[in-house]
Formats: structure tokens, C-alpha cells, sequence
């Protein structure tokens, strides 16, 4: 299982590349936690709510990037 809850200034120190297969592997990591949730055998429903919040981080570090605004 990966890493979930990455903060901010850990997410801004890697590269492009990094961010988007952390992204890849965060996307696959919901999917697998949503299905674990439909079917009831979910330990800690809080990890769905903190996937989807690194997912965003991640996103909007990306969207930054391309509007050239990324904070180091």
C-alpha cells in the first residue's frame, strides 16, 4: 500500500515525472478502496477522504507548474 497522506512541501520537491505516477498509483489506490467501501470490508473509511485530498495536492502542483506559478 502506498504512502497516502504526503504533505505539500514533499509533493513540491519532486519532479513532474514523480508527481504523475504518484498520481497514477494514488488514482489505482482509490479505485481499490472505493470497491473495499462498496463491499463493506473497509478498515479506516478516513484513508478514501485522505487519497482524494493527496490527489488534489498533486493536481494543483501540476496545474501550478503549467501556469508557472510553482513555489519551491
Amino acid at each position: 500500500m502506498p504512502k497516502i497522506m504526503l504533505r505539500t512541501r514533499d509533493l513540491r520537491k519532486m519532479s513532474r515525472e514523480e508527481l504523475e505516477k504518484k498520481l497514477e498509483e494514488l488514482r489505482e489506490e482509490l479505485a481499490k478502496l472505493r470497491l473495499k467501501s462498496a463491499v463493506g470490508t473497509l478498515d479506516n473509511p478516513g484513508a478514501v477522504r485522505a487519497v482524494r485530498r493527496t490527489i488534489a495536492r498533486i493536481l494543483t502542483i501540476l496545474r501550478e507548474e503549467e501556469l508557472g506559478e510553482r513555489k519551491e
